[in-house]
């Protein structure tokens, strides 16, 4: 007899140390209490956030594959074996949603291919948050991920995305290393056209988030500091 495979279930976690039931839905609590396989980016701050989320869930009794930038691609197979077994899986981002600016994306594409039902959950994305809070382009936006660190060739790509968003009406969203934020936001300004729009939204979802659209100009006299704090920026020239 066949065996029916399990299911990959795609189970986000909050952005920062916020008590996780205040930004997640109980479906996140139902899952992680019926699952006990998980492919996580670190263990410790995985298991740290199931035990939050389920406090009586036996911590010995979990299964943890991992998957960082360490993990080799010869290796993504056996973290899916279970699924092939019958028994189902978490992929647990170590922050926001799997798949999206995570490492995770390639599991969910060998879960297709190996006809394993993928099942993602409902949680914060801080890019969608952002552009939800931004008052920018909602129809129409592109997430670039992190520009490149070499000062000279970031100001010809933020002048790119700058003319992008013009040409094309579309919002531009990136993010940088959190301890290089401030420069980049300097670099920004130094960059686009002043009248250009720029949104920065930081912390999200914490007690401490502070999200806000302004021309360029007016951030270029501002006084904010975004050093360590995780950030997405977005830029929109009308």
């Amino acid at each position: 007899m066949q065996t029916t495979k399990g299911k990959l279930f795609l189970i986000p976690t909050t952005l920062g140390d916020t008590p996780p039931l205040e930004v997640l839905p109980i479906s996140i609590k139902k899952t992680i209490e019926d699952v006990s396989i998980f492919i996580v980016e670190n263990e410790k701050t995985a298991r740290r956030f199931i035990k939050k989320i389920s406090p009586k869930k036996s911590q010995p009794s979990l299964e943890i594959f991992l998957l960082n930038k360490f993990t080799q691609p010869i290796e993504l197979p056996e973290f899916l074996e279970p699924c092939l077994k019958g028994k189902n899986v978490g992929l647990l981002s170590e922050a926001g949603c799997p798949g999206v600016a995570d490492p995770g994306a390639d599991v969910v594409k060998l879960a297709h291919e190996k006809d394993i039902q993928v099942v993602p959950l409902v949680g914060p994305s801080s890019i969608l948050l952002a552009v939800m809070g931004s008052g920018l382009n909602g129809q129409s936006f592109t997430f670039n991920g992190y520009l490149t660190i070499d000062k000279n060739e970031r100001k010809k790509e933020i002048k790119y995305l700058e003319r992008l968003s013009f040409d094309k009406n579309q919002s531009q969203i990136f993010i940088e290393t959190p301890y290089r934020n401030n420069k980049l936001l300097d670099d920004i300004c130094a960059t686009v056209s002043g009248d250009t729009n720029v949104c920065v939204a930081c912390d999200i979802t914490l007690p401490s988030e502070y999200i806000k659209t302004l021309p360029a100009k007016v951030w270029s006299k501002k006084k904010v500091d975004l050093h360590k704090r995780p950030t997405i920026f977005i830029i929109h020239k009308s």
